[in-house]
């Protein structure tokens, strides 16, 4: 018999194409005062955004909500710093995808992120002869683990050439964040099967009440 899934696994639309603009995303009709919605209503949503993220695996997920769960004040601050994080880097990119300026506080506040994200890892030897990053063993029990990779991704696309590809959907009541890799570079949803349709829709009924 399978499981009925609890509400915290809750699953996130995951359609933004890099994990930082999924993160960005976690907001609905964010452009609709008075109708948005925070999918980060707790801090154990946040770990099931990590859970489907697959920045934590099944059973770390479990240990870090049960640990909160037991302690709250462990995990007091986490949450309200996440949202910080998630503000920073949607206005960022949003300003971005418009082609509008970047306020640079915002900037700024992704790089104290990142700065403070790379302080918990370590070069360690890989398989193939190389070295690649691994989080240090001793700081993997912190409930702020979470936002390390997600403030890592900004930072990378930021500095990255497929900054240019970022897109904020084109439907009124949406606004999440995407990377138009589409061959021609005309992708103007965040999901075609949701936005898209939607839009497509609309445009129709209009067309048959003229």
């Amino acid at each position: 018999m399978t499981r009925a899934k609890a509400d915290w696994e809750r699953e996130f639309e995951l359609s933004g194409g890099v994990l930082c603009l999924d993160f960005a995303n976690t907001v609905l009709k964010r452009n609709q005062p008075g109708r948005a919605k925070d999918e980060l209503e707790n801090y154990a949503r946040l770990v099931g955004f990590a859970k489907q993220s697959k920045l934590l695996s099944p059973a770390k997920a479990d240990q870090l909500r049960k640990r909160a769960s037991v302690s709250p004040r462990t995990v007091r601050q986490v949450l309200p710093a996440a949202i910080k994080l998630r503000e920073a880097i949607y206005r960022v990119f949003s300003a971005l995808a418009a082609g509008k300026p970047v306020a640079s506080k915002d900037v700024k506040l992704v790089e104290g992120f990142a700065l403070e994200a790379g302080k918990h890892r370590r070069l360690m030897p890989a398989s193939h002869g190389g070295f690649r990053w691994q989080w240090k063993p001793e700081e993997t029990e912190s409930p702020e683990q979470i936002l390390w990779p997600i403030a890592l991704s900004a930072a990378e696309l930021l500095t990255s050439d497929r900054l240019r590809a970022v897109r904020e959907c084109a439907a009124d009541d949406c606004a999440w964040l995407f990377l138009d890799e589409s061959r021609n570079h005309s992708r103007r949803w965040c999901d075609m099967t949701v936005c898209g349709n939607r839009q497509k829709a609309r445009r129709h009924y209009h067309l048959i009440q003229k």
